[in-house]
This record gives structure tokens, sequence and C-alpha cells, in this order.
């Protein structure tokens, strides 16, 4: 990893942190003004369905298609081919999102029959008719964000990272907005959050479209599947459509169970996931979106041993700072909780219910950045079948534990079945990122560079230190309910640049320097 792809991975993680935060304001919104409630949990599923397929079609294969074959555009050809190639493709996508949405609008009351069955039980009939109508309002989302995420993979190509990764934040902007501006004037107060997600995804679009026309990219679409660009990213982007999204596939089949347990499961998964969406988009996502056009630039010139080492930087990156990650979100579940979404609506059971989803997510987190950096090893070859092969048997394992875990715990009317379904979605995830790596190696298409036992001694070691001290240092939940929210912050911030320095201090003592960390090369 070259030190400029480690400065774009800075900006990129910068970017992210600054969208995080603000979504972290976001979510202390949501649960202070709807807490766990069952409006908030129809809100979430008419959410996360155009989420959940943004990431599947736009973020997922379509992005690990188009970037690698317009890399190869701009490599190879000139920019005319290039203006041409996006032309046409954004006409294409463009086409067929506007037809999804159109079939998604209408056939909402389907569309939730088949994501939320819970929802059709007598009891739970206008739960069902809210997140139907709902969904007609925030199913446009997936057309607005996944052009977003075409421009974003333009932007991306051509190394300008920052723009594509700060448009999230707009999202945030306007959530929290329509939270205090649109909300209060609504008969049904979670509709003013779809209408905000709609006009969320609007102007994330026309926020990056000044960037691609100085660019010179600009241009009417035009609807063309057999152009030999829009062919080769189809072709590419069919299997992929499953291999790249399966952590994603797997969060939705949880929200369908979660669908049939108590009300407020799909609200406590919800807020521990977006916890663990912090680290995982700072490390994972940030480094996965610098590393494809640089794996994707040394494929087509042969450099396999670059290549390699491109990889190994990226996951040893993500072993030193993903595993401390994951060890703080299970140390520190219900303080983050408790500071970020206790109140008076938000009750101390919905903050233990979510700080055990939480803790259970923490163990799998190193196994959802491991999927993320590893995939591009895949799709800069332009080898698309692979992970959704190895994708099918990840989603099966999530299936087979979501079944062992989560049915006996339900059955036994033990508190915190939802919890089952995180443990599943970790265990499901390593076995992602396990058989992906097997499989580079078993080709040669990655191979470990020299040093690694020491690595892993160092983490270790480091890791059980921090461990100890924050489990020394712990409070019991009782005392960070009776602390006011200043001191709650206050705590929290020291039990997090504590660990920090005694993980930080750990490393060094161990041998850990700069350039172990951050290459200079």
């Amino acid at each position: 990893m070259s030190l400029k792809l480690f400065k774009s991975t800075l900006i990129v993680s910068a970017m992210t942190l600054l969208s995080r935060i603000l979504g972290f304001i976001r979510d202390v919104v949501f649960a202070r003004e709807f807490a766990a409630s069952a409006g908030m949990d129809a809100f979430l599923i008419a959410f996360k369905i155009p989420n959940f397929m943004r990431r599947l079609f736009a973020e997922g294969a379509f992005n690990q298609a188009f970037v690698p074959t317009l890399g190869e555009y701009k490599e190879k050809k000139d920019k005319q081919a290039v203006k041409d190639l996006i032309q046409h493709v954004s006409g294409t996508l463009g086409g067929w999102l506007f037809i999804i949405t159109l079939i998604g609008v209408i056939a909402a009351p389907i569309v939730i029959m088949i994501f939320a069955p819970g929802y059709l039980e007598q009891e739970n009939q206008s739960k069902y008719e809210l997140t139907v109508n709902l969904l007609r309002i925030t199913f446009p989302y997936i057309l607005f964000i996944s052009l977003v995420a075409f421009a974003g993979g333009i932007l991306n190509t051509y190394q300008q990272f920052a723009i594509p990764a700060f448009t999230p934040v707009l999202l945030n902007v306007v959530l929290i907005s329509a939270t205090y501006w649109i909300v209060p004037m609504m008969d049904e107060p979670v509709m003013g959050l779809a209408i905000g997600v709609f006009l969320a995804g609007l102007l994330q679009l026309l926020f990056q479209l000044p960037f691609i026309a100085r660019m010179g990219f600009l241009s009417w679409p035009r609807w063309n599947t057999q152009h030999p660009g829009v062919k080769k990213i189809l072709k590419l982007m069919l299997p992929a459509i499953f291999g790249a999204s399966v952590a994603q596939i797997n969060l939705l089949l949880d929200t369908i169970i979660a669908s049939l347990l108590v009300t407020g499961s799909i609200s406590w998964l919800y807020y521990s996931d977006r916890l663990m969406e912090f680290p995982l988009g700072i490390l994972g996502v940030a480094l996965a979106t610098v590393i494809l056009p640089s794996l994707s630039k040394q494929h087509m010139s042969d450099s396999k041993e670059e290549f390699s080492a491109t990889l190994d930087k990226a996951i040893r990156w993500v072993i030193y700072l993903g595993v401390p990650s994951a060890v703080g979100l299970f140390m520190l579940a219900a303080p983050i909780i408790t500071t970020l979404f206790g109140s008076d609506k938000f009750l101390k059971s919905d903050i233990e219910m979510s700080a055990m989803s939480l803790m259970a997510y923490s163990f799998g987190l190193v196994g959802f950045i491991l999927v993320k950096v590893l995939l591009p090893g895949f799709y800069s070859r332009q080898d698309t079948k692979t992970p959704v092969k190895i994708g099918v048997i990840a989603l099966i394992i999530n299936m087979v534990f979501n079944i062992a875990i989560v049915v006996p715990w339900f059955l036994l009317d033990y508190p915190g079945a939802h919890a089952g379904l995180a443990i599943a979605t970790s265990i499901s995830a390593f076995s992602n990122a396990f058989l992906l790596y097997r499989w580079l190696r078993k080709h040669e298409v990655y191979w470990p560079a020299k040093g690694w036992g020491k690595v892993w001694l160092q983490v270790i070691v480091a890791n059980s230190v921090m461990l100890m001290v924050l489990w020394l240092t712990k409070y019991e939940l009782e005392q960070w309910l009776n602390w006011p929210t200043s001191e709650r912050i206050m705590q929290l911030l020291v039990s997090i640049i504590l660990a920090i320095a005694v993980y930080f201090a750990c490393l060094f003592i161990l041998g850990v320097r700069k350039r172990n960390l951050f290459p200079t090369n």
C-alpha cells in the first residue's frame, strides 16, 4: 500500500467518520423521539428494504462490476470512449431502476408480506398498513441512491474519493432536520421520516452531479443494453448481485425473523447494528473503496507481487485496528447505548436488549471488515462468480444458525431472542471471510508477507491487556443510568481514551512502530 493510497484511505475514513458521527446524532434523535416503538419498527423496515437493494444493486454488485470496467476503459481507451460508456450505463441503469421503483411502489403490500411476515397477524394489522404506506414513500430512494453510487464510482475511479465519502452526510442532515421540521406536521409522525428519506436521496444525487459535470462526463443518459461496456458490466454484475451483499441479505433475513418476535426487536437490532457500522465504515468500507481501483490497475498490469502486497497491508491494518474495535464494542456495549440513546422513552430494558445484540455483533466485526477488504481481491480481477459460491455457503450457515439459536431461545421464552440473530450473522461473516481468504491463498492470488506470527502475538497481548483494564474500570449499568448525560459522555470518553492509550502503548512496547501501521513507501 503506497503512501498515496494510504492518504486516500485516510480521506475516505475522515469523511466516513463525519458521516458516522452525524449518523449517531441521527440515531440519538430517533431513539429519544421514537425509542423502540411499533412506529419505529415499521419505519426501519420501510427504510431497510430500499437501503438493502441499494447495497445489493448499487454499492454491491453494480459498483464492483462498474469500477473495474470503467478503470479498464480509462487505461486503454480515450476520454470520449469513457464518456460514451458512462452515458450508456447511466441510461440503462437509470431505466431499470425506474422500472424497479415503479414495481416496488405498486407492489408494496406484497413486499411487506415477504419481508415482515410477522405483521400479517391480526394484532399487527395496523403496523402492516403503516409499513406499506411508509414503503411507498421510501422505495424511490433506491433510484436516487443507486445513481449516487454510480456517480461515486466515477469519482473514485478518478481518485476523487472525498466527494462520494462526504455524500452520505447529507442523508443524516436531512433525516435529523425532518425529525424536527416535518414530523411535527404529520398525523402519523414516522411519515415525516419517510419523506425525509425521499428528499435525502434526491439531494445526494443533485449534490454529486456538478462534480461529474466538471470532469466532462455529464450528458443525457442513453438506454443501450447492447453497448459492449454495458454488456460486460451486466455479465459481471448478475452473479455478483448475490455475492457482494451476503451480509446485507443476512441482515434482511434477520429482519424477517425479528418481525415474528416481540415489538422492539427490529429497533434493538437496528441501534446495535448502527453502532457496529461505525468501525465497519471507517475501516472496512473506506479501505475497500480505496484499494479496488489500485487492485484493478495492478491486475491489468500483471503486477502479482504488488497485488498481493496491497491486500496483505490492508489485512494487517484490519487486524491491528479491527480486533481492538471489536473488544471495545463488546466491553462498552451498555455504556455506549446508555450514553447515546438512554432517555425517558428509551428505557433500561431497551438498553439491555440493544446491548445484548451489540455484544453479539461485536464478535463478527473483524469478519465483516475482512469480507469488505477481501472482496476487491476478486472483483478487481473481474471474478464475480467465486464470491457468489462462497456467499451461498455463508448464507446457508447464517440460516442454519438462525434456526439453531433463535428458535430454542424463543420457545424457551428467554428474553433477548433477537441477539441470537446477531450471533448467527457474526458466525456467517467469519465463515464468509475465511472461505474468501482460503480461495485467494489456494489460487496464489494472495500470499502473506513475512512477520504475521509476530503481528498476531502483538495483537493478542495488547488486546488482552486492554480487555483487563476495561474490565477493572467498568461501572454497573445502574450507575450509568443514574448519571446525567454530561457525566455519561465524560465517563465514556475516559473509557475509550484509556482503552486506546493502553492498546497502543502495549503495541509500542511489543515493537510496533509507526511504519507498521502507517506505510511510508
